[in-house]
């Protein structure tokens, strides 16, 4: 049976080597249309956590919402049909043409772009941003820098919802994704964010996987 995980980690792993952190994404995505084997982050389907902190809210959202690493555009579909003005972009021109092809009558704006690189109109820009699983398939300095760049997205008041694999400072990193540990959260607020809201889920499976799932206010 192909193990698609391996074949993600092989392609990171290969690209890294190159110094490029993030060109194995296309290559991923144009392997798995070609292949027809599923990334392990595609479930076409809105992320569950998004869904349920959604609805746990006292106040709909409202205004200009961002997500980054948009895969197949689940995520910026739910919140466009909450009403938001959605932007959704992701690294890989074959996930953006896919969104395209999925969602012809879209409201969302999908874009390619890099978030180690965000223009520079979308900083402060965003009076929500989601993001899910991106810097956990990054390595070293890359993630710093990548939490900080989503963190610089979000608008004077607006919010930062943030799911990722967690661990905990002593345990091992394991291989790619490599979970965040709870001082790496703290990257995301650098810009001037502070966390409101920080839950840690143990997710049931073979074996248990833990998430953070973390909300964050941008100061006014």
């Amino acid at each position: 049976m192909f193990d698609h995980r391996a074949h993600a980690r092989e392609l990171a792993r290969a690209s890294i080597a190159r110094g490029d952190v993030n060109g194995w994404f296309e290559r991923l995505y144009v392997d798995s249309e070609r292949d027809g084997f599923r990334i392990s982050w595609v479930d076409l389907a809105p992320n569950p956590y998004l869904v349920e902190w959604l609805r746990g809210r006292a106040t709909p959202l409202s205004g200009r919402a961002i997500v980054v690493g948009c895969g197949y555009g689940d995520d910026a579909e739910l919140l466009a049909s909450a009403g938001l003005v959605v932007t959704a972009f992701d690294i890989a021109p074959s996930a953006i043409a896919h969104c395209a092809a999925r969602f012809p009558e879209s409201k969302a704006n999908y874009r390619v772009a890099d978030v180690l690189a965000a223009p520079s109109e979308w900083v402060s820009a965003f009076d929500f941003v989601f993001e899910a699983y991106t810097v956990q398939v990054l390595p070293g300095k890359a993630r710093a820098e990548c939490a900080r760049s989503i963190g610089r997205l979000v608008a004077p008041g607006g919010t930062l919802l943030v799911v990722a694999r967690s661990r905990r400072p002593e345990d091992p990193e394991g291989s790619m994704p490599w979970p965040l540990t709870r001082a790496e959260l703290d990257d995301f607020a650098a810009p001037g964010l502070e966390l409101l809201y920080l839950d840690e889920v143990l997710e049931p499976g073979d074996p248990p996987v833990p998430r953070f799932v973390a909300e964050f206010r941008a100061r006014r």
